[in-house]
Formats: C-alpha cells, sequence, structure tokens
C-alpha cells in the first residue's frame, strides 16, 4: 500500500480534531468545539453528491477547511447542529472523538457468488489481497491458478509470513448486523438495465444465483486493490485471499481501493483514544460485477457492458445510508451514546487496540513477520554489546 502522508493527515486531523472536539474556525464563525454522532467517509464526488440536497439534513450548512485535506475537496461538510458531518477523501489505495461513528460508504464491484450489482454490502472483514508478490500468469506453468503469492511465501495458498500489518482489518460485527439490519428497511434502487443484466448470471449450477437476484442488503466482506480488475481468474484469486487471510471466516462479495487505507488511518487515531475502532461501519454498494457472466469475456466485462447498475449504486449509498444514520441519531440515548459492544475482536493483525486476533498467525509471531520484535532483540544486543 502506498501510505501518502496526505490522506493520513486528512483523516487524522479530520477524525480527530472534529471527532475530540478540537477548537476549529467554522464559516469565519467564533471558535467552537464539535463532535459530530456520525462521520460519513465519501471517496469521490458522486458518492459525496449523494448525500446532498435530501430532505433529511444538509450536509452543506457549514463546509469546515481543515489543514492536510485533499486538494480536490479541501473541506469537511456538516450539519446545521453538526450532528452529522462528512469527508471526501479522494479515490485510490492511499493511508487514507471516541463517541463518533465513522461511516464508509462508497462503490464497488461485486462479486456475483454473493451479492449483486445494487445491493448494499457491510463488511466485517477488509483484506488487502494485493498486498502479494505477482508474477504475470502467462509466465507460470500451465498448471497454475493465479500469479499471487503471499508475501514471504513460494506458491499459492499460504498464509504470508512477512507482515505489513495492514493485510486484513476487522471491525465490529455487531455493529454491522445493527446497522445491516437499519438498511434492510430501505427500498433499494435498481434499473431495467441492470434487471436485464442480471440474467445473464443464471446457470444450471446456480453458482452465481446470488447475483441473479434483486439488489438487497448482504453481511460481507470487502477487498482493498488499487487493481481494477476484472475475470474470474482474479476475482476466484481475490475470494480465496479473503478466506485465507481471515482464518475461514471471511466472505468476500465487494472490491474498492481505499477501505485498508481509511482504516489503517483509523486504527492509529484509535490508538491515541482520538476514536473508536468499534465505531466505525464500511458499507458498499454494488457498481458493477467483478467478472464476466458465462460465455463473456473479461473484456467485456469491463470495457464494454452496460450493467446499468453505477446510478442505482450511487443512489443507494443515500437509500441505505440514510436508515443507518437515521438509526443511529434516533436510538442515541439509548444505545449507541454508550457504543454497541462488540462480541468479536475489533483491531489489527497485531493485536494494535488490545485483545486476541482471531486471523493470522497469532500476534506475537505477527509481530515477529513485521520485524517488530527482531528490530528489539537487535537493540537490545547492542546495548548488551555497548557495556
Amino acid at each position: 500500500m502506498n501510505l501518502k502522508q496526505a490522506l493520513t493527515a486528512s483523516l487524522l486531523l479530520a477524525g480527530s480534531s472534529l471527532c475530540a472536539g478540537a477548537i476549529v474556525n467554522i464559516d469565519k464563525a467564533p471558535h467552537k468545539t464539535i463532535a459530530p454522532k456520525v462521520f460519513i467517509v465519501s471517496m469521490f464526488a458522486p458518492e459525496a453528491e449523494a448525500w446532498w440536497n435530501i430532505p433529511e439534513f444538509n450536509l452543506l450548512a457549514h463546509n469546515i477547511s481543515v489543514p492536510g485535506l485533499s486538494p480536490l475537496f479541501p473541506e469537511v461538510h456538516c450539519t446545521k447542529d453538526h450532528e452529522i458531518c462528512q469527508l471526501i477523501t479522494g479515490e485510490g489505495e492511499i493511508n487514507a472523538a471516541t463517541t463518533t461513528y465513522f461511516f464508509i460508504a462508497g462503490i464497488a464491484g461485486v462479486s456475483p457468488r454473493t451479492a449483486t450489482i445494487g445491493s448494499a454490502m457491510f463488511a466485517r472483514y477488509a483484506v488487502q489481497v494485493a498486498l502479494q508478490y505477482e508474477i504475470d500468469i502467462r509466465e507460470l506453468n500451465s498448471n497454475a491458478s493465479t500469479g499471487y503469492i503471499a508475501q514471504g511465501t513460494d506458491s499459492p495458498g499460504q498464509y504470508p509470513t512477512n507482515i505489513y500489518g495492514t493485510e486484513v482489518f476487522e471491525l465490529n460485527a455487531d455493529l454491522r448486523t445493527v446497522a445491516a439490519n437499519f438498511a434492510r428497511k430501505a427500498n433499494l434502487s435498481d434499473s431495467a438495465t441492470a434487471q436485464a443484466y442480471r440474467a445473464h448470471y443464471k446457470t444450471p449450477s446456480g453458482k452465481y444465483k446470488a447475483g441473479t437476484l434483486a439488489p438487497g442488503v448482504v453481511e460481507c466482506d470487502v477487498a482493498t486493490t488499487d487493481v481494477y480488475f476484472s475475470g474470474n481468474i482474479l476475482g476466484d484469486t481475490f475470494e480465496n485471499t479473503t478466506k485465507l487471510w481471515t482464518n475461514g471466516t471471511g466472505e468476500y462479495c465487494a472490491t474498492a481501493q481505499e477501505d485498508n487505507a481509511t482504516l489503517e488511518a483509523l486504527l492509529r487515531s484509535s490508538m491515541h483514544k482520538r476514536t473508536d475502532f468499534s465505531r466505525i461501519i464500511a458499507m458498499r454498494t454494488g457498481s458493477d460485477f467483478d467478472r464476466p457472466y458465462p460465455g463473456a469475456s473479461a473484456e467485456y466485462n469491463l470495457f464494454e457492458a452496460d450493467q446499468g447498475a453505477f446510478g442505482p449504486a450511487i443512489e443507494n449509498l443515500y437509500v441505505a445510508g440514510i436508515k443507518v444514520v437515521q438509526g443511529i441519531l434516533d436510538g442515541w440515548h439509548h444505545t449507541f451514546a454508550h457504543g454497541v459492544q462488540a462480541s468479536n475482536y475489533v483491531g489489527d493483525i497485531f493485536g494494535s487496540l488490545g485483545g486476541v486476533p482471531d486471523f493470522g498467525p497469532g500476534r506475537k509471531q505477527a509481530l515477529v513477520e513485521g520485524g517488530n520484535l527482531k528490530k528489539h532483540s537487535r537493540v537490545n544486543l547492542f546495548r548488551k554489546t555497548c557495556k
């Protein structure tokens, strides 16, 4: 992952400054502290604009300039009462108050094995699937199923032994279900073109049955990669990677560019008690299938097919997302101010926030493979040598 400092500053400044109640200059008005209840994280203009000019609230009531934000999107937008704010990070896999809920809401590619275009997908795991060695599959033997090989290994299907720490993030599964249930109250948007396109995924085996259904709300997981890919080989590779790296628990359904970067920034902020990592919701709406229907080519799927789902996916960010935002606000005093207790592990592969990761080789071994304990051992050896 290219961890660019600019977006790290964007999230940490916007998240920790606003959410921790720091003093900021609001529309040139006197200094005032703000602590949003919900912080919407959008990635680019169409995703952000889905939340503007809606009847429930006006996100453009306050436009707050924060140093370090993207030059394309230099302001945080907030409602009049500052209960809801929005940050636009910019696209791509870059490093993107403890009572605030961060709601990551963007569009994504979708696997027809687990969901369909137009659906709203809520993640427990975000997996950085392309953080691997890669050999062009055309240069491998004819039996090769993929050109991706985990770092520190020499063949597919092995857990990485060189650990970066951003491979997998696990979110609050209980909060995910609460948010998904809010979204299930929505009447999701669709199009005639998308309905016709889904029909191509009907097969005798039914392996793409999920892809043929009408848009719905699905609890499944998101893969992060800057590679905007298309095809069965890569789709299967990243599906297998998601399953392997979550120790068999994760179920890949959505592919996006930003989530692991955003979550890494929020993890670092949570380590300093500026944000609460257990109050993050990650929702993606399906804008296109990650692989072609039987008989079509990967090139056709990526470059030519009119899947008719971009518009509905953008609309469903609001249609499904507004139910989540309203649910949090309506249940604030009864439930959400105190937080939704997670019954699962929450955090990264290193156990940086405490607890025992339920994926990976174990905290101690992950730290060793990440170089942490080796580094400290070298330092201690140097100190002993110099005495």
